[in-house]
């Protein structure tokens, strides 16, 4: 696949350094190694200049400032998720201590408004580039004050709502996770689908996706089961779950996105009506990379999409180390961010946050693998298949390292 960056040599050089930029981050990560690499790149180097005096907390010393937009005083709990993420990024610099690169730290209180407010206050402090915020109406805020001035925002969001031009999500979309499963699942004969998916926004994304996937590879789908959820009210998933007998003799494969206790009751709903589930193929999406469905002997032999882990597990062992806890399974976002922004503050000079920088088609490697931003703010990964065990999950369809081969 040609790169969408095209030119002389010298930006055919830019493309390189910029797959190499985060390649060789994830590599020395994965290798233990402390150090990096990012300082020996070509690439313009970034000159002090009088900047805006900073106010509030600032991660770094470098000459470029980025906005690092999060939820650390918002209510419901969502306060810890902004300080996790602080953490992530502060880890980021201390492994890659010569990435030239100052966070900008602004509290988006979760909202719109905060999300808006914080934005506007980093770039008026001389931020070139905003990382964050978590939660889609911080996100649209922040994307509105930074659309007015060309800052690119790089968002932790799912919601696909909200991605844009010039503001991109590198989160987890559910979309990639349904086609990489239904994807596998047809290269392995699988033809007939039932589906039991959640009411909501997100439902709604991962059906078109399941529709279309199915579709392409010339499936059918037997039927679709939409349930909701009501706290711990699973009344309505368990006769939705029933209602599938009917179909199990005629499907080879059944599609359950969601995670949690989704999966496990299901299984034991269909079994409780007899069904046979021993010729069909239970399905699921990134949802399903938890210790809970992992190690649940109900489910083994399912597969599920996701990224491949053994990057996220040593930054996992970094955290736990440095800061005394586990880190949750998304907090390797926002690492992935401050890496990317380091790498192409290095390898690209002053054309960095360019959207044709941003969207280059060769894409990256960060610490959950191979990532690419589409001009439309979505993003495309390489996700591993994963077999479930019992005793944990097996990589049985490795991720691609490469958008333009597949491998």
């Amino acid at each position: 696949m040609a790169s969408g960056m095209q030119g002389d040599g010298h930006n055919q050089r830019r493309r390189v350094f910029l797959r190499t930029a985060l390649a060789g981050a994830s590599t020395m990560l994965l290798g233990g190694c402390l150090g990096s690499s990012l300082g020996s790149l070509p690439g313009d180097q970034v000159q002090p200049s009088a900047q805006p005096q900073v106010t509030g907390e600032v991660i770094g010393t470098g000459g470029v400032r980025v906005g690092l937009l999060l939820p650390l005083a918002s209510a419901g709990g969502n306060a810890s998720i902004g300080t996790v993420f602080k953490n992530a990024a502060a880890l980021a610099l201390q492994n890659f201590p010569n990435a030239g690169l100052q966070l900008l730290v602004k509290d988006t209180g979760g909202t719109a408004e905060g999300g808006r407010a914080a934005a506007q206050a980093a770039i008026s402090e001389g931020a070139e580039l905003i990382l964050g915020p978590v939660f889609s109406p911080a996100v649209a805020g922040a994307a509105q004050a930074a659309r007015a001035t060309g800052v690119p925002v790089i968002a932790f969001s799912t919601d696909t709502a909200v991605a844009s031009r010039n503001v991109y999500l590198l989160s987890f979309l559910p979309e990639t996770d349904t086609k990489r499963i239904i994807g596998y699942a047809a290269s392995q004969q699988k033809r007939s689908y039932a589906a039991l998916i959640p009411e909501g926004s997100y439902g709604a994304v991962v059906e078109a996706a399941f529709r279309q996937e199915v579709g392409r590879t010339a499936g059918r789908i037997a039927t679709i089961q939409r349930y909701k959820l009501n706290g711990s009210d699973t009344s309505d998933l368990v006769a939705k779950a029933s209602a599938l007998k009917s179909v199990m003799t005629s499907i080879d494969s059944l599609f359950v996105p969601a995670g949690s206790g989704v999966p496990s009751v299901v299984v034991q709903t269909l079994v409780g009506q007899g069904a046979n589930l021993g010729t069909v193929k239970l399905l699921g999406s990134g949802q399903w990379d938890t210790p809970q469905i992992k190690n649940n002997p109900a489910l083994a032999g399912a597969w599920f999409a996701g990224p491949e882990d053994k990057g996220f597990l040593a930054f996992a062992q970094r955290y736990q180390s440095t800061y005394g806890a586990a880190p949750p399974r998304n907090a390797s976002l926002v690492y992935d961010g401050v890496t990317l922004a380091a790498g192409l503050i290095r390898s690209a000079g002053q054309q960095r946050f360019e959207q044709r920088i941003l969207t280059n088609r060769d894409g990256f490697i960060g610490i959950d693998g191979l990532f690419r931003f589409k001009p439309n703010g979505l993003n495309e990964r390489g996700l591993a298949v994963y077999q479930v065990t019992g005793k944990g999950a097996q990589v049985i369809s490795p991720a691609p390292r490469d958008f333009r081969t597949g491998f």
